[in-house]
């Protein structure tokens, strides 16, 4: 095993493997030449049902909880009341309840009653919410935010577009629907403009009578990205379509298209650019019979199985599709349809399994043999290496690892420590930086929030004089030697405990690790402006044109920020009070002119 460390990780880790693959690549080629096509049915049959029957499972994972939805915000039972703006306390607590049952997808509910009033609940996460209000019968909504379950409302925003929601598909539906649950056809939301389905249930008053309609959103949005995201062949689509032809979502291409105003439109299948949507489509749709032999009461976690059936694209090539028709008792009706020209498909898979898995498992035990001695030689270090990667991942930029090698892995550790100065450390001044002096303040707010005694810090806000006439008059290296002479003076002058870091340009920001009081920290400022009101040794002081010292801005923790950004925002915004007392002192009173 010693032979091997004198070649590179390179050389280790291709030359056996090359020489494999090599080999097993030109045995599998030569038996798969005298391979024929006769497991292509039975496999490409078994491949295409298997994906349909995902497909068919996401979006029963999808649309799963929208009746526990209307159930909880409009329990059965519940009369509707006589008007929103009676019964608001209980709508919203009920509403925010029900979109808290399966926040993703179902994270709106709604109601709207027969005289155009519209109560809405639209959850952002698990604390922010918004409520979309039409307290009268016409006009636009009113949105207002607001936090927690009985958060105050705040920020009301009109809305420009008239809603009206006995107009919508949604009302119709449920109103039409008796007392049980429907589905709405697919349409286009008014609001975000994407493809929504709604399940809908009418809800009637203290005596029986309509009284106006609960609904729930499920945004098919999340339908189409998990089409896209299959691992499709080539040339294959898989596309889920309503039994009219209107597209819901496709793994490539458009299930919308703009109309002759430019909004958004259904696109049929029939009408897609995609020719193997268009011809899988008819010839699916020359089953229909089949479809309607499905027991209309099924429920969605009752999947109708896969059918398959092979047609003659465009082109005259052979295509293997598969189907499954998705229904629920609410009346939702949904085909999911998987199509791969023939050709995608390899050859003769099966006549070659039984011949190529002896040479599998020999390759296989010849690499984990020679992978052993490879890795035995380099898992040490590689552990390391992948440890202090992941510390450094989770924020700990200061990951410690003890790595000395002369090859490839060598280099790879050289490269860490040099990432490590770099994310910790300004380039020019060697102080900390921005992203070190943040993470630095979120440890010690870490701490403080552990410990139950109060343990009070402070944040300098620095901003240098007459910076900008430094560098205008002397140039650059001369600006940047002045800063490193910054640096270097808040260094000596500080504790070792605080934390000096550049913060832009010239700016600096300073962490007192431990302050009694305002008062000690006011004491520590007015040290660090000692410091810095000093002349300038990086300057010929017979050419000194430039004023020194420095505006020093100051924020307290607790009373001024809880959080990092609070506090230096604090801090810097004393500071500009400061640098603008200080000037208007400097230039004096004005004289009105006689």
């Amino acid at each position: 095993m010693k032979f091997l460390q004198f070649l590179s990780l390179r050389q280790m880790l291709t030359m056996p493997y090359v020489v494999l693959v090599l080999l097993l690549a030109a045995a599998i080629g030569g038996l798969s030449y005298s391979a024929g096509r006769v497991a292509v049915d039975t496999l490409s049959k078994q491949l295409l049902s298997e994906m349909v029957y995902r497909i068919a499972q996401a979006a029963e994972r999808h649309v799963f909880g929208a009746s526990a939805v209307l159930e909880t915000a409009f329990p059965s039972g519940v009369a509707a009341p006589a008007s929103i703006e009676d019964d608001l306390a209980n709508l919203r607590t009920r509403f925010w309840l029900a979109t808290s049952v399966h926040r993703d997808p179902n994270n709106y509910a709604y109601y709207g009653d027969r005289n155009g009033h519209f109560f809405g609940l639209w959850r952002h996460s698990a604390s922010d919410a918004e409520l979309r209000l039409r307290r009268s019968g016409e006009g636009p909504r009113t949105i207002y935010r607001f936090s927690g379950i009985d958060g105050k409302l705040h920020d009301p925003v009109r809305e420009t577009r008239i809603f009206e929601p006995r107009q919508r598909p949604w009302f119709t539906s449920g109103k039409n629907a008796a007392s049980s649950n429907t589905w709405t056809s697919v349409y286009i939301d008014f609001k975000t403009e994407e493809l929504v389905a709604t399940r809908a249930r009418r809800v009637n008053d203290a005596r029986g009578e309509f009284q106006g309609v609960v609904a729930t959103d499920l945004s098919l949005q999340g339908v189409n990205n998990f089409l896209r995201a299959l691992r499709l062949s080539a040339k294959g689509i898989a596309y889920v379509v309503e039994p009219d032809g209107n597209l819901i979502g496709t793994s490539r291409g458009h299930h919308l298209h703009k109309d002759a105003a430019g909004g958004n439109v259904r696109l049929n299948a029939e009408d897609s650019d995609d020719q193997l949507v268009v011809a899988s489509y008819r010839a699916i749709r020359k089953l229909q019979s089949q479809f309607n032999a499905i027991d209309e009461t099924n429920r969605i976690d009752e999947i109708a199985q896969p059918r398959t059936v092979v047609f003659e694209a465009v082109d005259d090539q052979p295509v293997e599709a598969a189907y499954a028709r998705i229904q629920d008792a609410a009346g939702l009706d949904w085909l999911i349809v998987v199509a791969v020209p023939r050709s995608d498909f390899l050859f003769s898979v099966t006549e070659n399994f039984k011949r190529t898995v002896a040479l599998a498992l020999l390759a296989s035990l010849m690499t984990m043999v020679i992978g052993f001695m490879v890795l035995s030689v380099v898992a040490r270090d590689l552990k390391q290496l992948a440890v202090a990667a992941r510390q450094i991942g989770n924020g700990d930029l200061n990951a410690s690892f003890d790595v000395t090698r002369s090859d490839e892995i060598g280099d790879l550790a050289k490269s860490f420590r040099s990432m490590q100065s770099k994310l910790l450390s300004d380039r020019l001044t060697g102080l900390a930086n921005r992203e070190a002096f943040m993470r630095r303040v979120d440890e010690r707010l870490l701490q403080q929030a552990e410990n139950l005694e109060p343990r009070p810090f402070a944040i300098l806000f620095i901003d240098l004089n007459d910076f900008k006439n430094i560098n205008d008059s002397f140039g650059h290296d001369v600006g940047d030697k002045v800063l490193q002479e910054i640096a270097q003076r808040m260094l000596t002058g500080l504790r070792s405990r605080d934390l000096v870091a550049r913060y832009a340009g010239d700016e600096f920001v300073v962490m007192l690790d431990a302050v009694d009081n305002r008062l000690d920290a006011e004491k520590a400022r007015n040290k660090i402006e000692q410091l810095l009101g000093a002349p300038l040794l990086s300057i010929d002081p017979a050419a000194q044109i430039a004023e020194a010292g420095a505006s020093v801005g100051l924020a307290m923790y607790p009373d001024d920020g809880q959080d990092v950004e609070s506090l230096v925002q604090r801090s810097d915004a004393d500071m500009y009070r400061r640098k603008q007392a200080s000037q208007a002192a400097r230039s004096g009173p004005v004289t009105p002119p006689a």
